[in-house]
């Protein structure tokens, strides 16, 4: 390329940031807190503190908000817990919203 040389110019792209969904935790009568806390730690990455405060959200409400991800990764926790809660015979459920 020589100098003067120009490039085409393109028009600007905008990339459009993916929309969040809200991973959330359902109550049941059956599901330990001890479990409940358990899986919040381990497929969502909170340490005790924070497990801890949801769980009771869940316990005290009857829902709490876990995180807010794109589709494909709220959809894959969800995923997550509902294959680990059937194994260890908790009917421990989540649902997806948008954020």
């Amino acid at each position: 390329m020589g100098i003067g040389t120009k490039f085409a110019s393109r028009p600007e792209e905008r990339v459009k940031e993916p929309e969040e969904y809200r991973v959330i935790l359902l109550n049941d009568h059956y599901t330990t807190m001890e479990f409940v806390v358990e899986i919040l730690m381990r497929i969502f990455h909170k340490n005790y503190e924070d497990a801890n405060h949801i769980m009771l959200d869940v316990h005290r409400k009857g829902r709490g908000t876990v995180g807010v991800y794109p589709w494909d990764i709220a959809q894959t926790k969800a995923a997550q817990v509902h294959s680990i809660a059937r194994e260890h015979e908790f009917p421990l459920r989540c649902l997806i919203e948008p954020a």
